[in-house]
């Protein structure tokens, strides 16, 4: 795909200095310029590489102020922000990227499945009974929907991505590759015979608009009843989401969490990186959890941050934290004092 300068302005509504008609066909960063690419600079700290760039298009803030004089060979685009110029270019180019339609064969798609216009169905992919399939949807190579599914419009499913039966997908959703929705709870239940019986897990997993969920990441069906996903929520990559767990609008997830079952969380949260949280709780909209925390309590306050395993206010964490570092001396200063 190539594209002239003055298309790109023309899309972000920028301003441009230099030569128009310059054709760029890839990306590159600024300090990896090279002829025929676009890059862009927000971050001031990159500046000097402006100079010397030998990338053909560079996006910049309006009010950025030249030092010097950039290459002959380099055409800048003012814009108002930069970086999200740079991202909406990004989404644009995805856009035409995966702009596939069509079923590609060898695929199976049972003819009780309904599928809607400008669908793409990769090779291998196997589509099963009574599925409802929105418009736009792209199912790439060797996914599986199971028998009931229904998935909303212009979702994205990539390679290897397994929904299983009777799970609900909303509208504009992105799944990376190896992601299971909908695989049995974890249930078991303790018998006379000293070992453990399967509970079935015959409930659902629903997920809403715009969630977005990384690679290898599981979302488990409830056993009875749905495990909810809700509206604008983004999960990293090696999730663990159990049974009947309900995650609030626009929260976030970084990997390596495992949120055990039952769990409620609410709206606006931010949840780090391999972050464990028991079964059975409630925690409040707007909660931050730092990373590496053991959360084994309900967190009623909207707003708390907390840290630590198990985990506490992040004030009280730090200055715990600093009694801790000191721990080797104050033993040393107790141990002469007793000595004494």
């Amino acid at each position: 795909m190539e594209f002239s300068a003055k298309q790109i302005a023309d899309l972000l509504n920028g301003e441009i200095q230099g030569n128009a008609e310059v054709k760029i066909n890839k990306l590159s960063k600024i300090e990896e310029g090279i002829p025929n690419s676009l890059s862009f600079l927000a971050n001031p700290i990159y500046q000097e590489h402006l100079y010397t760039t030998n990338a053909s298009v560079v996006i910049l803030n309006k009010d950025f102020i030249l030092e010097k004089s950039v290459k002959d060979s380099c055409t800048l685009i003012r814009v108002d922000n930069a970086y999200e110029c740079f991202a909406k270019l990004l989404e644009t180019y995805n856009q035409i990227k995966n702009n596939k339609s069509g079923v590609e064969q060898p695929s199976f798609i049972s003819p009780s499945s309904k599928i809607g216009e400008n669908c793409y169905v990769g090779a291998f992919a196997y589509v099963s009974d009574n599925v409802k399939i929105g418009k736009n949807v792209k199912i790439y190579p060797n996914c599986f929907v199971g028998e009931g599914v229904e998935i909303g419009d212009n979702t994205i499913l990539y390679a290897g991505v397994k929904i299983m039966q009777d799970c609900k997908i909303g509208n504009n959703c992105t799944f990376h590759s190896g992601v299971v929705i909908g695989a049995d709870g974890f249930g078991f239940a303790p018998n006379s015979e000293n070992n453990y019986k399967k509970v079935p897990q015959i409930g659902n997993v629903i997920i809403e608009d715009h969630v977005e969920i990384g690679a290898n990441t599981c979302v488990d069906r409830a056993t009875l009843g749905s495990t909810i996903i809700k509206k604008g929520v983004k999960l990293d990559n090696l999730i663990q989401i159990g049974h009947n767990v309900v995650i609030g609008e626009n929260t976030v997830v970084v990997a390596q969490t495992g949120i055990a079952g039952s769990t409620k969380i609410g709206k606006n949260c931010m949840i780090g990186g391999q972050v464990g949280i028991v079964g059975h709780l409630n925690i409040a909209d707007g909660v931050k959890i730092a990373a590496q925390s053991g959360v084994g309590s309900n967190v009623l306050t909207e707003g708390s941050i907390l840290q630590g395993s198990p985990a506490f206010s992040v004030g009280e964490y730090k200055r715990s934290y600093v009694g801790f570092k000191k721990l080797p001396e104050i033993l040393d200063r107790l141990s002469k004092l007793e000595n004494k």
